[in-house]
């Protein structure tokens, strides 16, 4: 059977996203943003559950409008089968399985952060493996090596936080608005990078730690602020910058040291973190110091959405890798 339309599904946190791929071409790909979570300073998964119940059929119908097909034209439906909120994913696999019964066409279970990786496919179909991965998002920190699109390792992931929270956290803290993450990008420019340095964490190999930083950023304006109430808004921009680059330098200095060990011919950056310009920026400095091709998706593939969950499907399809109606969600 030629699957030539896959309707694609992303329901894993906030935000509730459908995408249609034809022959590995994204067709359309759209995402609803749940701006009700911005009040409480984070994601409210019974909340983000409701929403995606109220956003997924329009969505779902922009997406096939957008293509120019009907839902008759769908040779087979993928949804994100985790990791990710339990109440946001049952929504989307739900749905996913309603469609693909009443269709009587099969579904694909993907993996989110497959799917992150996955991403960078979308506009380099054929990157140069053996390819060195950073995936940073706000749930998960991992260093992946691909030796192929189906085969890879995982060399080392965070032991305790990840580096998107870190960074969301100390936007919080600073009294940035939710999501913090790109606010924080955005002041750091204007920042100095050295004003304050903060320490790097000691975690072997290739694995990654993020909560001593995250204690040490919180003690530091904590007591900044007990000697002068003014202290963050006077040196907000330099406090961004510094702890931007304390969180990117560490990740880079994890980044070259398997690059050293294990010589892949590319590296990339995927995630909602790899939408950060300083890292960006960081990441093709050191391709180009190491002399290897660099990889990042375009800034709408970066945070979650289904065109990655899209191009993850089309792969998965041509490897036949498909789950039955009674699949259930991971968490983990």
């Amino acid at each position: 059977m030629e699957y030539q339309y896959i309707l694609a599904l992303e329901t894993s946190c906030d935000e509730t996203s459908a995408a249609v791929i034809s022959n590995g071409k994204i067709l359309a790909n759209i995402v609803a943003t749940q701006e009700v979570h911005i009040k409480y300073g984070g994601v409210i998964p019974e909340l983000a559950s409701r929403n995606h119940d109220l956003f997924i059929s329009s969505v779902v119908e922009e997406a096939l409008k957008k293509s120019q097909i009907t839902f008759q034209d769908l040779n087979a439906i993928a949804v994100t089968q985790g990791p990710g909120l339990l109440g946001p994913l049952m929504v989307g696999i739900t749905f996913a399985k309603a469609l693909a019964w009443s269709l009587a066409i099969p579904m694909i279970g993907i993996n989110h952060l497959q799917a992150h990786i996955a991403a960078l496919y979308i506009q380099q179909p054929n990157p140069d493996f053996p390819l060195l991965c950073l995936l940073v998002s706000c749930g998960h920190t991992q260093l992946v090596l691909l030796e192929d699109r189906y085969t890879q390792t995982i060399l080392g992931k965070t032991i305790d936080d990840a580096a998107g929270e870190a960074f969301d956290k100390t936007a919080k803290l600073l009294g940035l608005p939710y999501p913090g993450g790109p606010m924080l990008d955005k002041l750091a420019q204007n920042g100095n990078p050295l004003a304050f340095p903060f320490p790097m964490p000691k975690v072997g190999m290739y694995d990654f730690s993020f909560s001593g930083i995250k204690t040490a950023i919180k003690n530091f304006v904590q007591l900044n602020t007990k000697a002068n109430s003014e202290f963050v808004n006077i040196n907000l921009s330099d406090i961004c910058a510094s702890v931007q680059e304390s969180i990117n330098a560490y990740l880079i200095k994890k980044c070259e040291k398997a690059l050293v060990d294990f010589k892949p011919l590319s590296i990339a950056v995927v995630g909602g973190v790899s939408a950060n310009s300083d890292l960006r920026k960081k990441m093709h400095t050191l391709a180009i110091k190491h002399k290897v091709s660099f990889l990042v998706p375009e800034l709408v593939y970066c945070t979650d959405n289904a065109g990655m969950i899209a191009i993850a499907a089309h792969y998965a399809c041509l490897n036949n890798d498909f789950i039955e109606l009674d699949a259930v969600p991971f968490t983990r």
